[in-house]
C-alpha cells in the first residue's frame, strides 16, 4: 500500500510552470558537443548530412557539415539573435536574416529560424496542463502554450512531456490563426552519465503545409559539460 502511495505521488500532475521549467532544464546546457545526422526526406529524393556541433548556453552555436563531400565545409554560427552561414562552393559568409529565416536549413524541415530559438520556454510561453496522454507508452502530460509576445517564433505550441523525463516527446506547433505548422516528435531517450541530463537521440520533424515531407534527426554522439575554445563561436572560425 506505501508503495503504491509513493507512486501516485510520483506521479502527481505538476503544474505548467514545474513542467516548462523541467523542460528548460533537461534541453538546455552550459557547453555540448555532438555529431548528428539528419535525413531529409521528400517527394523528389532523400538527402542525408552528417554534422559536428557545438553549443555554449542559450546563445552561442555553431554546425558544421562534414558529409556529404559536395556540403562538407559548409558552417553556421548563432551568436544571440544573429546567424550566419559559410559556404565553401563561394567562398563567402552570409548572414541569415529576414524572410530568410524561415527557409529550411540545407532543405530540410528544421528552419533557421528553429536553430534561433534561444529563450527558455518559461519565460516565452504561459502554460496550462489540459490532462494526460501517452506517447509510445510513456505517461505524459499535456501542456497548452501560448506566447507572451508576438516575437515568439511559435504563438502556441501543444506538448507531451514525459512524466518522468521532462523531454517533450511530441509538440505541436500553432500559428497565431491556429493552423498546425509543424510536428516534432523525440524519441530514443538515453540518460547522459555524466551530466544526468535526459537525451532524445531520435528527433522527426514533419512541415504541415509541405505533403509528404519531413526530417529525420539522428543523435550518434554528445557529450556535455566539455571545453568548447572561444574560436568556435567567432567568425573567424566560420572562413578558416
Amino acid at each position: 500500500m506505501i508503495a503504491l502511495l509513493w507512486a501516485a505521488l510520483a506521479f502527481a500532475m505538476p503544474t505548467a510552470q514545474e513542467l516548462l521549467a523541467g523542460i528548460d532544464a533537461q534541453m538546455t546546457y552550459e557547453t555540448r558537443t555532438a555529431t548528428t545526422r539528419m535525413v531529409v526526406v521528400n517527394p523528389r529524393r532523400t538527402r542525408e548530412f552528417t554534422m559536428s556541433s557545438w553549443g555554449r548556453g542559450l546563445d552561442e552555436a555553431a554546425i558544421e557539415y562534414v558529409d556529404p563531400p559536395r556540403d562538407a565545409g559548409t558552417r553556421m554560427l548563432r551568436k544571440g539573435d544573429e546567424l550566419w552561414m559559410y559556404l565553401p562552393a563561394i567562398e563567402r559568409v552570409q548572414k541569415i536574416s529576414g524572410h530568410m529565416l524561415r527557409q529550411g536549413m540545407m532543405g530540410s524541415d528544421v528552419s533557421y529560424e528553429d536553430m534561433m530559438n534561444n529563450t527558455h520556454l518559461v519565460d516565452a510561453y504561459t502554460a496550462t496542463v489540459t490532462g494526460e496522454d501517452t506517447v509510445d507508452g510513456r505517461k505524459c502530460w499535456r501542456v497548452e502554450m501560448i506566447a507572451k509576445d508576438e516575437t515568439v517564433t511559435y504563438p502556441k505550441r501543444v506538448t507531451c512531456v514525459d512524466a518522468e523525463t521532462y523531454i517533450p516527446l511530441r509538440q505541436e506547433l500553432f500559428a497565431l490563426s491556429g493552423m498546425l505548422l509543424k510536428t516534432w516528435t523525440m524519441g530514443d531517450v538515453r540518460k547522459d552519465p555524466t551530466s544526468g541530463k535526459w537525451v532524445p537521440f531520435t528527433m522527426r520533424i514533419e512541415d504541415k503545409l509541405q505533403e509528404g515531407t519531413y526530417t529525420e534527426i539522428l543523435v550518434q554522439d554528445m557529450k556535455f559539460g566539455v571545453e568548447v575554445p572561444d574560436e568556435v563561436f567567432s567568425t573567424r572560425w566560420l572562413e578558416r
